[in-house]
């Protein structure tokens, strides 16, 4: 791991995105592998994705209709386990030297160096693993065929996060939804980073209390 912690100070809202983060690796793998371009999960997970939808769809003993319904609810479940992950894992902070280095790895590189565009989605030696092992989780609970479309759900919602958490740090739009989400993130990383950690959906945030506070400005008396 290198020895190299010097930050840049934290980049406020529309600054520009042309940053690229600090080497974290003396292993020029290592530190290659820690830089991912967007177009990587998609290459990976939309392959599988339409494989497990394949063969459950083509299952005798499923019924079509009921592995959509499935599916939604794997992509449904995906937003739960984002903000678990999001809240208890990227932002625990342990009181030691390794476990700053290690959280400085797994998330505190992405808020100190928010727009580096070549550290915004998970790097395929992180996700795939997990992946795997989220795999044998749903089969141990669902069994070995109603786990593939809830599987295929979930790795859908985990697209839907990562390309949707690059589109709201490098991607401008109009879109209502588009901009709500942006603004909604930025409260996250800008103002208060203790709160706010649904970034494709703000619902659990709701459910658990854990939604930025906005603070309105009074209108200026005449």
């Amino acid at each position: 791991m290198s020895t190299q912690t010097a930050k840049m100070p934290r980049q406020a809202p529309g600054s520009s995105p042309r940053e690229i983060s600090p080497r974290m690796f003396d292993n020029p793998i290592l530190e290659w592998g820690s830089r991912v371009h967007p177009i990587v999960p998609p290459l990976i997970y939309v392959p599988v994705i339409s494989f497990l939808l394949s063969v459950a769809v083509n299952a005798k003993d499923l019924n079509v209709f009921a592995v959509i319904g499935v599916f939604v609810l794997g992509v449904a479940f995906w937003s739960f386990f984002e903000y678990t992950l999001h809240r208890f894992i990227f932002h625990l902070r342990p009181d030691n030297d390794w476990g700053r280095k290690m959280h400085f790895m797994i998330h505190g590189v992405h808020h100190d160096y928010p727009h580096d565009p070549m550290r915004l989605v998970m790097p395929p030696a992180v996700s795939i693993p997990l992946a795997i092992l989220m795999y044998f989780a749903f089969r141990g609970v669902l069994g070995p065929e109603w786990c593939l479309p809830a599987f295929a759900g979930f790795l859908l919602g985990y697209l839907i996060y990562d390309m949707g958490h690059y589109h709201i740090h490098h991607h401008r739009s109009n879109n209502r939804i588009s901009l709500a989400l942006r603004r909604y993130h930025y409260r996250h990383h800008f103002q208060q980073s203790d709160r706010g950690f649904g970034v494709s959906s703000p619902v659990w945030d709701h459910v658990f209390r854990t939604s930025p506070v906005v603070r309105r400005r009074k209108a200026a008396k005449n």
